[in-house]
């Protein structure tokens, strides 16, 4: 794959909370590994190892990862607006 100018590579999507709640209830491992900045080869492995940074559900042969999971682990306030906010020092 060829960056652009900005040096960013077709699969460097720019990952928001909005963008990530968007995903619905569940997404898939190559979506959740990009969000978290894992090579997809490296999450299967550390799925596995059952060391992949949020939990995943298998359906069969189909990995899928729940975004509330995702969103946990990234720290992010709950979507209604309550909870407490994480700061990062």
């Amino acid at each position: 794959m060829s960056a652009d100018l900005t040096g960013r590579t077709p699969d460097d999507t720019l990952w928001t909370e909005e963008r990530i709640r968007a995903l619905g209830a569940v997404t898939d491992v190559p979506t959740t590994a990009s969000i978290f900045k894992i090579n997809r080869s490296r999450a299967y492995e550390l799925i596995q190892l059952g060391e992949f940074p949020v939990p995943v559900l298998r359906f069969g042969s189909r990995y899928r990862v729940p975004v509330a999971a995702i969103i946990t682990a990234l720290q992010m306030p709950p979507a209604d607006g309550t909870g407490p906010r994480h700061r990062t020092t």
